[in-house]
Parts: C-alpha cells; sequence; structure tokens
C-alpha cells in the first residue's frame, strides 16, 4: 500500500557528516510521522529522530546537537543530516512513515528496506 525507500547511506570518518533521505509513495492520504530509527547486528533497533503532529520535533540523546531532522509532508519525504559522526552511529538506518491510507481511510505504518552507514577511520 505505502512503499518507503532510503537513500544516502555509506562509508565516513569521525566529525564527517553524511544525509540521509527517505521517499514514501503509494495510496496516502496524509502523513502524522516521520521517524528515523537505526539498529547494529545483533542488537534491538533504536529510535533516532522523528517528527510528529503531537511532539513535533524529537531527538534521542545520543543524537541531539548532531542530528537534524526535517520533513516535507506535500512530497511525502523526509530527511536526517547527521553531523560530527561518531564510530557508534555506524548502523542500518531505517525509515518509518506513518499516516492515513487514501482508499480506506484507516492507519498505515510503514518501513523502509534500510540503509548502512559506517563511521570508521
Amino acid at each position: 500500500q505505502v512503499q518507503v525507500v532510503e537513500s544516502g547511506g555509506g562509508s565516513a570518518q569521525p566529525g564527517a557528516l553524511l544525509r540521509l533521505s527517505c521517499a514514501a509513495s503509494g495510496s496516502i492520504f496524509s502523513i502524522v510521522g516521520m521517524n528515523w530509527y537505526r539498529q547494529t547486528p545483533g542488537g534491538q533497533r533504536e529510535w533516532v529522530a522523528g517528527i510528529t503532529t503531537t511532539s513535533g520535533t524529537k531527538y534521542a540523546d545520543s543524537v541531539k546537537g548532531r542530528f537534524t531532522i526535517s520533513g516535507d509532508k506535500d512530497k511525502n519525504t523526509v530527511q536526517l543530516q547527521m553531523n560530527n559522526l561518531r564510530p557508534e552511529d555506524t548502523a542500518v538506518y531505517y525509515c518509518n512513515i506513518q499516516g492515513m491510507l487514501a482508499t480506506t481511510g484507516g492507519p498505515f505504518s510503514s518501513w523502509g528496506q534500510g540503509t548502512q552507514v559506517t563511521v570508521s577511520s
């Protein structure tokens, strides 16, 4: 129903920056939440940053001051600007989009396949 695709991942040195992008497509009536998560091999998927209609823009403590999330609901896109990258930022980053379907009027929550971010010297 709703497809989500991430892009922009890659390798970077500590202190460098990367910009991730996420685009959603399909039968979308409206978007109410746009969030980024990350997961290391064998680890839990953790929330990184998000934009919601109820709480606005929020960040995990581990990335606050370094990462910036921005979105364009008219274009169904969200970005994550990652500055001053650290080795512990290495993970697969996933985009999650929540909203209402145009076909049924019901809610949806869709995930992308993820994009790899590797921070090392």
